[in-house]
C-alpha cells in the first residue's frame, strides 16, 4: 500500500525537479521543456527514470521564479516583445496571423522568441512576400506534423518564428503536449494587452 507520506515525497520531487527546470528556462533561455526538465533531474543528482513534472508545473515554477527574480526586467521584456509582435502581425494581417506561446501567455524570459501561427493555402506565397518585403528569413524545423514551414525572421534582439499552417487548420484547438488548449490572439487582442500594461517610468 502507497503511504500519504510517500506522495508528498514524490509531490516535493515533482517541485524540486520543476523549480530547477525554471531556472534553466529562465537564465538559460532553454526552451525545450522536456530537455530543460531532463538537466535539471541531472543536475539534482536524481536517476534516470525519475517521474519528471508536467509543463505546467515548470510554467508555474517558471512565473514564481519571474516575479521573485526577474520582475522589472521580465515586465519590461514581455511588452517589448508583444510591441514587436504586433508590429509583425500587422504586416502578416493578409496570412491571419496570431500570436501564441510564451509571449502571449507573458512568462516569457530573456531568451524567448516570438511565435506567430499564419493560416494560408500556400507557404510558398508567405515565402515571396516576406522576400518583396525584403525581410530576410530562414528555415526552421517545424516542433508539429500540422506545420507546413517554420520561418524565423531575425529582429534584432528577439527571433520571430512564422509558423505556416495550412488556411483549413485555423479553426483548430492546437494542444500541448500535456494536454492543455494553447491560446493564441489575433492582433486586436494583442494590442489590447499593450494598452492596459503598465506604463514603463522614463
Amino acid at each position: 500500500m502507497t503511504r500519504p507520506t510517500d506522495h508528498r515525497t514524490a509531490a516535493q520531487l515533482r517541485t524540486r525537479i520543476a523549480s530547477a527546470a525554471a531556472r534553466l528556462v529562465a537564465e538559460h533561455g532553454i526552451s525545450d521543456y522536456a530537455l530543460a526538465k531532463r538537466k535539471a533531474a541531472h543536475g539534482l543528482g536524481l536517476p534516470d527514470g525519475t517521474p519528471l513534472p508536467e509543463n505546467a508545473e515548470v510554467d508555474n515554477e517558471l512565473r514564481i521564479y519571474q516575479r521573485l527574480f526577474q520582475d522589472d526586467e521580465q515586465v519590461q521584456r514581455i511588452d517589448h516583445l508583444r510591441r514587436k509582435a504586433a508590429e509583425m502581425m500587422d504586416i502578416m494581417q493578409r496570412f491571419n496571423a496570431y500570436l501564441t506561446g510564451s509571449v502571449l501567455e507573458g512568462s516569457a524570459g530573456r531568451y524567448a522568441e516570438i511565435d506567430i501561427q499564419l493560416f494560408t493555402d500556400s507557404a510558398k506565397d508567405v515565402e515571396i512576400f516576406l522576400l518583396n518585403r525584403h525581410l530576410d528569413f530562414a528555415h526552421s524545423v517545424p516542433r508539429t506534423d500540422r506545420a507546413e514551414a517554420v520561418l524565423t525572421i531575425d529582429d534584432d534582439d528577439a527571433l520571430i518564428n512564422l509558423i505556416v499552417y495550412p488556411a483549413n487548420q485555423e479553426r483548430v484547438s492546437f494542444k500541448t503536449r500535456d494536454g492543455r488548449v494553447r491560446p493564441r490572439a489575433r492582433l486586436d487582442a494583442v494590442l489590447k494587452l499593450l494598452a492596459a500594461a503598465p506604463t514603463e517610468n522614463p
